[in-house]
């Protein structure tokens, strides 16, 4: 079976990874709050559709992701927490918009919102564990996604940037290469590489501005993990410079991102250098 939208693999993917969590890791995940997180996220965009953007009203597909993420990713213990997180999600996508484009990641914001605005919520970037399995599933269906929307660069701007500050440190401190390497084997760090800090609808549009975006989180995440001690750094640094996407959108004229096919959003990527008019992206 060939699925013809890619967001439909991704839906396909974050569900097996879903599914993988609650049976391989044991985690503390209640069904209720899955349905939680999906069934708020849906109602959102709907809401959201309707009275602001028809032209998004029958698009469930990217709500429908932001809620498998918030799954996977934010813990809670009250059913209200989780669909204050789900509900901001959604709601960032179009209160926050420049051109026509959000720069915050919906589940990103989500996330920072719930954990500024309960006290029962958290984010534990460790749940994966280290099993090399884990890692080549990751990967591999992240690779096939990334191939297909064309932000390879994003990731391997963030993970190489990343790796070799803390390479730097390692050697610095004279620590042994095994503690490198359990600080890079993170389950979670690559679900955030390939999935989140790669959403083609708010991240910069040319190659070059997320080249820089991506080596600026990747700096700012090494930052708040090793100076301010902060476990979930990745996703505050997320968070705190997502609106970079607008300097860098401004600076770097691009083509924005559509949810076509692969050759489709080759070719709007190739035309940028040579026509600076931005096309209208279809809904």
């Amino acid at each position: 079976m060939v699925l013809n939208d890619i967001r439909d693999y991704q839906i396909l993917f974050l569900s097996l990874f879903l599914v993988l969590g609650i049976g391989t890791r044991d985690w503390t995940l209640r069904p209720e709050l899955i349905g939680v997180a999906i069934a708020t996220c849906l109602l959102t965009q709907w809401i959201f559709s309707s009275v602001i953007s028809q032209e998004h009203k029958l698009n469930l597909r990217s709500a429908l992701i932001t809620s498998l993420g918030l799954s996977l990713l934010l813990r809670a213990d009250h059913w209200t927490t989780m669909a204050l997180a789900a509900a901001s999600a959604i709601a960032s996508k179009f209160l926050f918009q420049v051109g026509n484009k959000h720069f915050f990641n919906p589940a990103n914001f989500g996330i920072i919102t719930a954990l500024l605005l309960t006290s029962d919520a958290w984010v534990s970037p460790g749940q994966w564990g280290e099993d090399w399995w884990y890692g080549l599933l990751f990967v591999g269906t992240g690779g096939m996604i990334l191939q297909r929307v064309g932000r390879w660069d994003t990731t391997a701007a963030f993970l190489g940037s990343y790796a070799m500050l803390e390479a730097i440190r390692n050697f610095w401190l004279g620590w042994t290469w095994d503690v490198y390497l359990h600080r890079l084997m993170s389950g979670s760090l690559l679900l955030f590489a390939l999935f989140m800090v790669t959403d083609p609808r708010s991240i910069p549009n040319a190659r070059i501005g997320r080249i820089l975006w991506a080596v600026c989180i990747a700096i700012f995440t090494f930052i708040l993990r090793n100076y301010f001690f902060i476990s979930s750094a990745v996703f505050w640094a997320l968070f705190i410079l997502a609106p970079l996407t607008i300097l860098f959108d401004a600076f770097f004229s691009a083509p924005e991102y559509s949810w076509l096919s692969k050759e489709n959003n080759i070719t709007l990527e190739s035309s940028a250098d040579s026509s600076p008019q931005p096309l209208v992206p279809s809904p």
